[in-house]
């Protein structure tokens, strides 16, 4: 019913007023969906990086920027969310329209550009949600950073340091965006000279504000080389992180069903949803062939249905992500895709 909704109607509507209407709605649902959320089967529960994951499917940074409804998400089914990507400073993003829809292809391209409230804010928001939970567990919280546009290359670690600085203290694990391809410079952080003294610098100012380690991941771009992709995954290794987010979106446009107009009316940005799968999974198994079986990877891109779920497990995923597949097929599909692979777990 929903699908036939959103090709039938949804598609009309512009994809990003789109989002924080349906958004909104599951922030006003919120007190029902915490019930809901007990109900019907989960996967079984993950223990990874010290944290317990009430079941292996989260939902990827970019819905909620701004950490505004972070129980209400997990009240769909999510068993963990990773709010942002945040930057040290409040940013508006790139000029709007800035998210597409490739229906054909079951695919989005953004290019939002970081659009977020920035660290501070942010951190505000979250310590209201610790004071209010009055000792209730909340799901398991990730929070992704990232640069702010107008920080210059030699101040990247400077700004990176804020936002770890303020957020930090609230996450259970801290994912360092470097990765994205809508904010100029940002992959050129990927290169392993640059990103281990940015690294190196989150895990200090991490352990500075927190007196305890939070689990330090990184994210990745799927358009790594694979010798790239090694690098990062050595580097990974020898500095100690916690684990690998495998991956964010794609510049590349190739093997789309979307017409040649339609791809070039969605422009530029990175593109999400089934194109990506099939490079997401081939990054994660060259990850997992190196890293060993310690380190925690998340498998995210391209992943939609049980299939995908089970493969990307089998290919050495400990937890998934997903977005687009969420826009796609609406508020159930996490609850009924986190029964598709219990039932796979049972069998």
């Amino acid at each position: 019913m929903y699908r036939a909704l959103f090709d039938k109607v949804l598609t009309r509507v512009d994809p990003e007023q789109a989002h924080h209407a349906a958004f909104a709605a599951i922030r006003a649902a919120a007190p029902v969906l915490g019930g809901v959320s007990r109900l019907g089967s989960r996967p079984a529960g993950v223990r990874r990086m010290g944290l317990d994951f009430p079941g292996v499917l989260g939902l990827a940074a970019g819905f909620d920027k701004n950490a505004v409804g972070i129980d209400a998400l997990a009240g769909l089914g999510f068993g963990f969310i990773e709010i942002g990507t945040v930057t040290g400073e409040p940013q508006p993003g790139n000029p709007k329209p800035r998210l597409v829809r490739l229906p054909a292809d079951r695919a989005v391209v953004n290019r939002m550009g970081f659009n977020n409230d920035g660290a501070e804010a942010v951190a505000r928001r979250l310590e209201a949600r610790a004071s209010s939970s009055r000792g209730r567990r909340g799901p398991v919280l990730g929070i992704n950073i990232g640069k702010t546009k107008v920080v210059g290359e030699d101040d990247a670690i400077a700004d990176y340091e804020k936002s770890t600085g303020l957020l930090a203290p609230y996450a259970d694990y801290l994912v360092v965006n470097v990765s994205s391809p809508n904010t100029p410079g940002l992959r050129d952080l990927q290169a392993t000279a640059r990103l281990e003294p940015l690294l190196r610098a989150v895990r200090k100012r991490a352990d500075d504000v927190t007196g305890h380690p939070v689990p330090l991941l990184v994210k990745i771009a799927p358009d790594l080389s694979d010798a790239g992709v090694l690098e990062v995954a050595q580097l990974a290794t020898d500095l100690g992180l916690a684990g690998i987010v495998a991956t964010n979106t794609t510049i590349e446009r190739t093997g789309l069903v979307s017409t040649a107009e339609e791809i070039e009316r969605a422009g530029a940005g990175g593109l999400s949803g089934e194109p990506l799968r099939k490079r997401s999974l081939a990054v994660l198994r060259l990850l997992r062939s190196q890293v060993g079986p310690e380190m925690t990877l998340i498998g995210v891109g391209g992943i939609a249905g049980v299939e995908d779920a089970v493969e990307r497990l089998a290919a050495g995923a400990d937890l998934l992500q997903a977005y687009t597949a969420f826009i796609y097929e609406g508020p159930l599909w996490a609850r009924k895709l986190n029964a598709s692979i219990a039932k796979e777990q049972r069998r």
